[in-house]
């Protein structure tokens, strides 16, 4: 696991090398190990190594072809690199190194861009054609790892993290204000334009060009569901074997240690008890509630591994809070980012690789939302207009059960679902916006063309090719990923696997969420390998007790020193945030999750433009 910076400018040789070296040790966290580079007239790139595979030198990136006409830079781990190097050998390719790098290189030299769709792993990389003068770099297909590019004028850089742009003298620092209304609502940065001004994440399952100042941005990779007619149970035989196949070729693709994460959940608790490994890590809060650390300790003495705990305050999670922005990149306000970060820091102690449960419930409809009972089913088939009218009389008045249940659904469907981060209402997010950000951008406009590819599927379907473009590339892996190359080390996630991906679209809906039960077949399988009180379990996510917190006086204050910052005003109405603020403290209303939205981006904003 690695960190890669590159870039095309008018500077001249000498200056590109100090540039290059600076932005690679901006990101130096990912990739502690050693550092390298090549700078040309024309391009400069560098790399920072986390060394997992080919420890010696041999591995030291930027890797060439024979004639050193080409050069990489890569970050991330392909697991199909042997079986793919003995083909290249086959045609005549010779290798200098034993590492996935040099197999991307010469992959490409023979197969050109039909060699992204083959790629079974996790990654980011650029290969530059000396001959050609020309840049070409893809992105994994579900962006488990990260790339960031920024195009004006003459100039192209390109980086694993956008604070790497920082140390080039041309990037112009600028908040894009147009990602704040989304943001508020979605609790992620939801455009491919991000938070920095012209910087923009290439997306999952796509590859570019760069020549003579053009870029050019190709797709190499749908997401796209076949249900297929099979008996219940072939598709969980053939399933297991499909997992166990993916956690074993994540496991083994290593010449370092690899250990794993565990919760108290189904999908950590299942590659545990496949990949055995020496090691489990565990987070939790000392709150009734909070933590599940037990509940890892547990199985972990029942499979004869050694776990490793910590238990979070509330004094570390608020510290610690601007370090977690800064890791980000952009504001960020999933809670379990915090966990993930002290979770990463207590694996970074005893192993370099760790294994862990993320792409399952996307991929095989885990996520409670997923289940819909039958009085709701039946709701929403009441005309839309009706349901539109129901809800606009319940809004206004005082809470009763049900009440959110009437608003949400009188919405459309492609409003009604847009994953699982949405506390804010769209006229919400314009109240909490000044004035002159407030716009008539909706949610919509966002997520409707996505929902249009999918209309002919069913419902959870289509919540689940929402979430495999949403919420999991922009939510669970960018945290995943952040903050554990924060910590300078490799997440590795079995159960987000191309092959097993191509498996899976096969499954019948009815196999997934069964018995009003979610995830059903996947359970069904775990059940065989972890007691039913693992495997059964309803998914809970990262439960965090910030809602709690800022109801002390101590923390309270914390937030509203933040919330008065002459900077507020800016981007919020400060007024109606200090009002949900302190309805929140005097219990009047549970505005836990919206205040934690503003309070991220604040920080955000502090770390990046204030302190800078």
């Amino acid at each position: 696991m690695c960190g890669i910076v590159g870039f095309v400018d008018q500077h001249k040789k000498s200056e590109k090398k100090e540039i290059i070296k600076n932005m690679a040790d901006r990101i130096k966290h990912r990739g502690p190990d050693s550092e390298g580079y090549y700078v040309d007239s024309f391009v400069a790139l560098g790399h920072r190594r986390l060394s997992i595979i080919d420890l010696t030198k041999n591995g030291a990136q930027p890797i060439y072809n024979e004639d050193k006409t080409m050069a990489i830079v890569f970050n991330g781990e392909i697991y199909n690199y042997e079986s793919l190097k003995e083909e290249l050998v086959k045609k005549g390719h010779v290798f200098k190194t034993k590492t996935d790098t040099e197999v991307i290189l010469h992959g490409y030299e023979e197969y050109k861009e039909k060699l992204f769709s083959r790629l079974r792993g996790m990654f980011a990389f650029v290969i530059y054609d000396k001959k050609k003068q020309e840049l070409i770099g893809a992105r994994d297909h579900f962006g488990i790892k990260p790339f960031y590019y920024y195009k004006k004028k003459d100039a192209f850089f390109f980086a694993s993290e956008i604070k790497a742009f920082l140390e080039h003298p041309d990037f112009q620092k600028e908040v894009n204000t147009d990602a704040l209304k989304m943001y508020l609502i979605f609790q992620y940065s939801v455009h491919a334009e991000t938070f920095f001004k012209d910087v923009f994440k290439l997306q999952p399952g796509h590859y570019f060009k760069y020549k003579n100042g053009k870029l050019s941005i190709k797709e190499y990779f749908k997401v796209e569901y076949a249900k297929t007619k099979k008996p219940y149970e072939t598709y969980k035989e053939e399933l297991k074997n499909v997992l166990e196949d993916s956690i074993h070729y994540h496991q083994i693709t290593s010449d370092v240690e690899v250990g794993s994460y565990l919760s108290g959940g189904v999908d950590s608790s299942y590659v545990v008890s496949v990949a055995k490994p020496d090691k489990t890590f565990s987070v939790g809060f000392d709150l009734p509630g909070f933590d599940e650390t037990m509940l890892a300790k547990d199985l972990s003495d029942l499979l004869e591994i050694q776990n490793y705990q910590k238990k979070i305050t509330s004094d570390e999670f608020f510290d610690i809070l601007p370090t977690i922005m800064y890791h980000t990149d952009e504001p960020h306000a999933n809670l379990s980012t915090v966990p993930l970060y002290f979770l990463s820091g207590l694996a970074s102690e005893q192993v370099k690789v760790v294994l862990s449960g993320e792409g399952s419930d996307e991929m095989f409809a885990g996520y409670n939302e997923y289940y819909e009972p039958l009085f709701l089913r039946l709701y929403a088939k009441l005309p839309l207009a009706l349901r539109k009218s129901l809800a606009k009389m319940a809004s206004p008045l005082p809470h009763f059960p049900g009440q959110n249940t009437i608003k949400r659904y009188g919405r459309p469907f492609y409003e009604r679902y847009i994953g699982h981060g949405s506390f804010i209402t769209e006229e919400e997010a314009n109240e909490i916006l000044a004035p002159n950000l407030r716009n008539g951008e909706t949610i919509a406009d966002v997520i409707k063309p996505y929902y249009d590819k999918v209309k002919n599927q069913d419902e959870v379907t289509k919540k689940m090719y929402i979430d495999m473009h949403f919420w999991l590339p922009q939510d669970i892996l960018l945290k995943a990923d952040k903050m554990t190359m924060a910590n300078s080390l490799e997440l590795r996630v079995p159960l987000l696997d191309s092959v097993l991906f191509a498996y899976s679209k096969q499954i019948p809906t009815k196999y997934l969420v069964k018995k009003k039960q979610t995830k059903y077949l996947f359970r069904d399988i775990a059940n065989e390998k972890i007691p039913e009180e693992w495997s059964k379990r309803r998914k809970l996510g990262f439960p965090v007790p910030f809602s709690k917190w800022i109801r002390e006086e101590k923390y309270y204050q914390m937030v509203k020193d933040m919330f008065n910052e002459s900077f507020v005003s800016k981007f919020f109405d400060k007024d109606f945030i200090n009002q949900l603020l302190n309805d929140h403290y005097n219990n009047i209303k549970n505005n836990g999750r919206k205040i934690y939205n503003i309070y991220m981006f604040l920080i955000w904003y502090k770390v990046y433009f204030v302190k800078n």
